[in-house]
């Protein structure tokens, strides 16, 4: 394992990792389907930018409206990701959601703002690894909360034709409902194999736990299954679909999601 000789990444994760440690004492996490991804360590190689489209619609999903929140029933949401390399281990990611309500038409969310950081590939660690930290607003006729905080921690590894991904994120209002309370526990996995060099089929899971001080009950937390599949057609190219199931009351019972991306 290669030291911390490269001081501008060790300094961004030194300081990343002790604000988190500093603002860990409890919380509560709304639902939200706008962006449903499982990240990867790797970050847009310097000088590039992505360019994703997040698509996701509930087939079968809450009904009414909760705490000020519009249902999601039957609601078709896009998401616009923008996301450019700076250097080889850090990258800053921009958001625009919008949702097409039932009998609503279309309308804008809000938007967040995620720079991210990776461990260096010629530190030749044996799991990729990096950490992002999301900020953005969200009116309040879609969520509990108008101002988040994320801090995601990003672990990954490919053995073979297997990938295995892990973001055990935490979750904090910074202003709205909830912001009175810590943070949340919210984690997410994938797992995939590599059928051909093209086609991968695996799972996502998604989950929502409450909060670090004392996780909710079973149904009010948030459980969420999506078999999936990836097209690797090209480096530049992204696809991703999947049907996600919900496995308790308070989630989405089904809906499906599109990613289509393109790196320039």
């Amino acid at each position: 394992m290669k030291p911390c000789l490269e001081p501008s990444p060790c300094l961004w994760f030194g300081c990343a990792l002790s604000t988190a440690a500093l603002l860990l004492p409890s919380a509560v996490h709304a639902q939200d389907n706008y962006e449903i991804q499982v990240y990867g360590a790797d970050t847009v190689p310097a000088g590039q930018t992505m360019v994703e489209l997040h698509s996701n619609y509930a087939i079968d999903g809450q009904r009414d409206t909760i705490n000020g929140v519009l249902p999601s029933n039957h609601a078709f949401h896009e998401t616009l990701e923008i996301t450019h390399g700076f250097t080889p281990w850090f990258e800053t990611g921009f958001y625009v959601f919008s949702s097409i309500q039932p009998h609503e038409g279309w309308e804008w969310v809000g938007d967040h703002i995620r720079p991210r950081i990776r461990v260096p590939e010629d530190w030749h660690w044996p799991v990729g690894l990096s950490l992002s930290i999301e900020i953005g607003f969200q009116r309040r006729a879609f969520a509990e909360d108008t101002w988040t905080w994320e801090l995601r921690p990003i672990i990954d590894k490919q053995w073979g034709r297997w990938y295995v991904a892990l973001n055990p994120a935490l979750e904090k209002s910074l202003h709205g409902l909830n912001s009175s309370q810590g943070f949340a526990f919210a984690p997410s996995a994938k797992i995939s194999f590599d059928v051909t060099k093209i086609i991968s089929i695996g799972a996502e899971y998604y989950a929502s736990l409450g909060s670090l001080s004392g996780f909710d009950g079973w149904e009010e937390q948030h459980h969420q299954i999506f078999p999936t599949l990836d097209l690797n057609l090209s480096p530049r190219f992204e696809f991703n679909f999947g049907v996600g199931f919900g496995l308790t009351r308070s989630t989405d019972d089904l809906l499906v999601k599109l990613i289509l991306g393109y790196r320039f």
